[in-house]
């Protein structure tokens, strides 16, 4: 099993508070075998990763712990268990390109017999950036072709139809390849940002988000605050929820819903 994790804040010192407060929605699934988990955030205009590709199991694993010393208002937080590409840092999400980061939990159905053909339909340069051995990388590289192709490749201020356009086109890309290998339909639950703007896709497993003011249950531990920052607004999104009992507060996606949050934490919710 995996998890995954997208999130955008107001505040660059509650990353910790906000998993500690979500925690009963964002705890690792009991492992079925080795794990690995990626981190990337957004830290003094540079992106950043730490990450493991290789644990024993998740015993005495937990996000509070890894984010201690990490201060950021955007993040993307990845367990995974492979099924496509081994225990390597090339292969542990999240993945970047410039300022991009991606991570997805999932499985390109046939990846093996669309994989030549998926890179075939990048630019050079795209798919030089591709270190690793998954589907998943590839599935980034895709859907960074089109924002290439529309020009907003490098754009910091990419809008929320632009980046929704690139990976429903993508996703589009992969469901034709695969239905002419006679392949069922591929899980592609994903997040995807540039540290402004963030999209979530429910494509597979269960997903949902939560929007947040204020900290009404803070970790023991949490420093006070410095000056006067602001409240503390948040909105998380945490993907492969099979096992979770939902509170009430969250908003579960359908299947094919993605929701999109931009850097004044507005959420809105479309279908591919």
């Amino acid at each position: 099993m995996a998890r995954l994790v997208g999130y955008m804040a107001n505040r660059h010192d509650r990353l910790g508070a906000a998993l500690h407060q979500e925690r009963a929605v964002v705890a690792p699934p009991p492992a079925l075998g080795p794990t690995g988990w990626g981190l990337g955030f957004y830290q003094g205009g540079e992106v950043l990763h730490k990450k493991r590709p290789q644990m024993d199991g998740n015993n005495g694993f937990d996000w509070e712990t890894v984010t201690r010393d990490v201060r950021t208002d955007c993040a993307v937080l990845h367990l995974r268990q492979p099924t496509v590409g081994d225990f390597r840092s090339q292969n542990t999400h999240p993945f970047r390109m410039r300022s991009w980061l991606f991570a997805h939990t999932g499985t390109i159905s046939r990846f093996g017999a669309i994989e030549e053909r998926l890179r075939g339909s990048l630019p050079d340069f795209i798919n030089r950036n591709i270190r690793g051995k998954t589907d998943s990388e590839v599935l980034f590289h895709v859907v960074l072709s089109f924002l290439h192709d529309s020009g907003h490749l490098d754009n910091l201020d990419v809008g929320a139809d632009d980046l929704f356009s690139a990976v429903r086109s993508a996703v589009a890309l992969v469901d034709r390849l695969t239905a002419e290998v006679k392949a069922p339909d591929s899980s592609m639950n994903l997040v995807i940002t540039n540290g402004r703007l963030m999209l979530g896709l429910c494509r597979g497993a269960r997903a949902a988000y939560v929007e947040r003011r204020g900290l009404f249950d803070p970790p023991a531990d949490l420093p006070p605050d410095r000056g006067s920052p602001g409240v503390s607004r948040y909105v998380m999104l945490t993907s492969d929820l099979e096992s979770i009992e939902l509170p009430a507060d969250h908003v579960e996606l359908e299947q094919g819903q993605a929701v999109l949050v931009d850097r004044d934490l507005h959420v809105q919710t479309r279908s591919l």
